[in-house]
């Protein structure tokens, strides 16, 4: 991320609007409580040992001093709000991401009027910051699924780099293995300690936030996305797609504001 423009003296909580380009901030805590959102473009966010996916339809709290990564793959719009821990207890979790209401999303949008050169007495806004706080952590009191772990061990993060790289093809685990010179039951080890997941879920998983990446940000048709993450019909990938998101990935597309294909 870009480094918050400067505030006026005694401002502490104020929203932050920026037009970015794509973007990868590296590890780095932020000083201030972050309501991260983006209202148009996908932010990538890593944490501890969780990444997540940010379209307009999920937000994300950040306590402050919590080390978090932030990226983009493609150009992004930022409309978030910086609240100082003084006036703010700790949001819901050190790091938690939400499902965006469509109440939240206009509250947010509204909230870029008051940016960080506001008026240090203006009560109206230090209220509406107040409320559009109580939403969203309100909202936060649900967790989000869009989730991956991340590992812990560079030997496993090899093999969790080995598998992103090739969700479209069929892998043995024996191949996996291999690759990344670990035996086959050190590597199941690794998974079940670092991650909680055997390799099989991990790429089930993985292949699912791979899908909702390439619905949400580019019109690639859904009978291609399929193969691309690993399916080789397109009924079965909608059956997973659905266990996993709850609606099909045609129905998933077009609520997240994308115009059905026909294909």
């Amino acid at each position: 991320m870009t480094n918050h423009a400067a505030s006026t003296p005694g401002v502490l909580t104020y929203a932050l609007y920026q037009e970015l380009p794509p973007l990868d901030s590296g590890w780095k805590p932020f000083p201030h409580h972050y309501l991260l959102y983006a209202s148009a473009g996908t932010f990538h966010r890593d944490v501890a040992q969780t990444q997540w996916l940010l379209p307009p339809q999920r937000a994300a709290w950040v306590a402050a001093g919590v080390p978090i990564r932030i990226a983009s793959r493609t150009p992004v719009t930022c409309c978030s709000v910086i609240y100082a821990p003084t006036v703010l207890p700790p949001p819901v979790a050190t790091c938690r991401v939400f499902a965006v209401s469509a109440l939240a999303r206009e509250m947010i949008r509204y909230a870029m009027r008051w940016g960080a050169d506001r008026g240090v007495h203006d009560t109206q806004a230090e209220r509406y910051f107040q409320v559009l706080a109580d939403v969203c952590q309100e909202l936060a009191a649900q967790p989000d699924r869009f989730w991956l772990p991340r590992a812990q061990s560079r030997e496993l993060q090899r093999a969790l780099d080995y598998v992103l790289e090739r969700l479209e093809e069929h892998l043995a685990f024996t191949s996996v293995a291999r690759a990344v010179a670990l035996s086959e039951r050190t590597l199941a080890r690794r998974f079940a300690s670092e991650l909680g997941m055997t390799w099989r879920q991990f790429t089930q998983r993985a292949r699912m936030i791979r899908a909702t990446e390439l619905l949400i940000e580019t019109a690639t048709p859904v009978s291609a996305i399929a193969p691309a993450v690993g399916f080789a019909s397109l009924s079965a990938f909608t059956n997973a797609f659905r266990q996993f998101a709850g609606a099909t990935p045609r129905s998933f597309r077009q609520q997240h504001g994308h115009r059905p294909l026909d294909d």
